[in-house]
């Protein structure tokens, strides 16, 4: 028995004499026990939390500018819708500007009509006049001619104030001598008026 003792010692020690040096000797654990966990690495317990601020940033940063996106978008949209109504009022008004100019033209028909006396020359005067109105309907374009109304300064110019006759009310338009227009509720051309004071 001693012998097996001896035996066991010996080989023990020619395990140590084979170790190389400075390699400690590994403790003896018992089965079923359980190696012991390695720690963490330092330098991956600082990247995590860096790495989730860099994410809240990128997330804050996309955020930003969706929201100048939708700004942006929004004002272009605006500006888009004012160029529009600008451009359709621009249009509008330089149509009416031509047809102003045909408002004289109407006068000296009303003119001409008033002193002829052939009546076919008349009729051809009368059916010119017509079409000059169809066409001032078409364009939207109304007449003001307040003849017998309330003098209204919105609408109309007095150009004279006469006394009044016998039954005629005071601030009453008694002679039209030249005709308004107006379209969309726009005054293109005051009417000029007679007014009783």
């Amino acid at each position: 028995m001693e012998k097996k003792k001896k035996e066991h010692e010996a080989a023990s020690e020619e395990k140590k004499s084979k170790r190389p040096e400075g390699e400690a000797e590994e403790p003896s654990r018992q089965d079923g026990a359980e190696k012991p966990q390695q720690t963490e690495d330092p330098k991956q317990a600082e990247e995590a939390p860096k790495a989730t601020d860099e994410l809240a940033a990128a997330r804050a940063e996309a955020e930003d500018y969706k929201r100048k996106w939708y700004s942006v978008t929004a004002e272009y949209d605006n500006y888009r819708k004012r160029t529009a109504r600008e451009s359709a009022r621009r249009y509008e008004e330089g149509r009416a500007d031509v047809v102003v100019k045909l408002f004289p033209i109407a006068d000296n028909l009303d003119r001409a009509l008033a002193v002829c006396k052939d009546e076919s020359v008349a009729k051809g005067i009368a059916m010119v006049k017509a079409s000059f109105e169809a066409l001032l309907k078409d364009e939207k374009i109304e007449t003001i001619d307040p003849l017998g109304e309330e003098f209204d300064a919105e609408e109309c110019e007095a150009i004279m104030a006469v006394d009044p006759a016998e039954g005629e009310k005071s601030g009453t338009v008694k002679q039209v001598y030249q005709k308004g227009y107006k379209q969309n509720g726009k005054v293109l051309r005051y009417a000029q008026v007679v007014v009783i004071k």
